[in-house]
């Protein structure tokens, strides 16, 4: 059984005494050809369409989220308005409430004798 097998594969291994002659090259330099352009022409086509799949998508999350961006712009200006009003302000700054929390560290230097009491 592995002698034909063998066989088979020397048969195979071997170059078919033919030599290709100067119309099979042009042949296969057609067909090689050939094929690089069918390749580049469906490259074109997927990136064609990945493009306008992205612009499409784009474009529906742009028109989504367009009253959430006039909501972000009319807060962000009502904002500045009451920093403006603020600053300009000269009463002084009275205790209240409105909602703004300010946070801090504080780091100071304790001189020795302090610490030892």
């Amino acid at each position: 059984m592995y002698s034909q097998q063998n066989i088979r594969f020397a048969r195979l291994s071997r170059p078919s005494g033919r030599s290709t002659g100067l119309l099979g090259k042009v042949v296969a330099t057609v067909a090689a050809l050939g094929l690089l352009a069918l390749s580049l022409m469906f490259s074109v086509v997927v990136l064609a369409v990945g493009v306008v799949g992205g612009a499409i998508a784009w474009a529906y999350l742009w028109w989504k989220t367009r009253t959430l961006r006039r909501q972000m712009r009319e807060q962000a200006g009502m904002a500045e308005a009451v920093f403006r009003q603020r600053a300009s302000s000269d009463a002084k700054p009275e205790a209240r409430d409105d909602g703004i929390v300010l946070e801090g560290e504080v780091i100071r230097e304790v001189p020795e004798e302090e610490t030892r009491r």
